[in-house]
């Protein structure tokens, strides 16, 4: 079973996967909508990724999404903080899934430097800084749960 993992910001959402055996993420898209507040066609992907990963079978099946929760330096949470609680309460009721929110502080930094590390030009790395952040987030916390056992 596989970990969905989600990059949640104003403008789009990272989206990210893990392996079946949960050891390492992978950036799959961004997902681009014109508004913060318009979710519906958002959750739809989502919920359509779900489908695709759960017609695959069983051993592809997302059994759990990780949602990166944007808290700011000092540990305080911000007005991001609560949109990404709302999101989190959407996905739930939409996918029927636990979604766990896992701490994102500097997760576009280091997302950047592995673009930058990788060689991926500066005015190239927009595309791929979202679902990169979202892998970070994903990486992050299967490297955590896997230190904890």
């Amino acid at each position: 079973m596989r970990i969905l993992g989600l990059d949640y910001g104003t403008k789009t959402v990272g989206v990210a996967v893990s392996d079946p055996l949960k050891m390492t993420a992978q950036p799959l898209e961004t997902i681009e909508r014109k508004s913060a507040n318009k979710l519906r066609q958002t959750l739809a992907r989502i919920e359509a990724i779900l489908e695709e990963y759960g017609a695959a079978g069983e051993r592809d099946r997302i059994e759990l999404i990780v949602l990166g929760y944007p808290k700011n330096m000092n540990n305080s949470e911000g007005d991001r903080c609560e949109a990404t609680q709302a999101f989190k309460e959407d996905l739930e009721r939409r996918t029927g899934l636990e979604v766990v929110l896992w701490d994102e502080r500097l997760t576009t930094v280091e997302a950047e430097r592995i673009l930058m590390d990788s060689g991926v030009r500066r005015e190239n790395r927009k595309t791929y800084i979202d679902k990169m952040a979202a892998a970070v987030i994903l990486q992050n916390y299967l490297d955590a749960k896997c230190s904890s056992l």
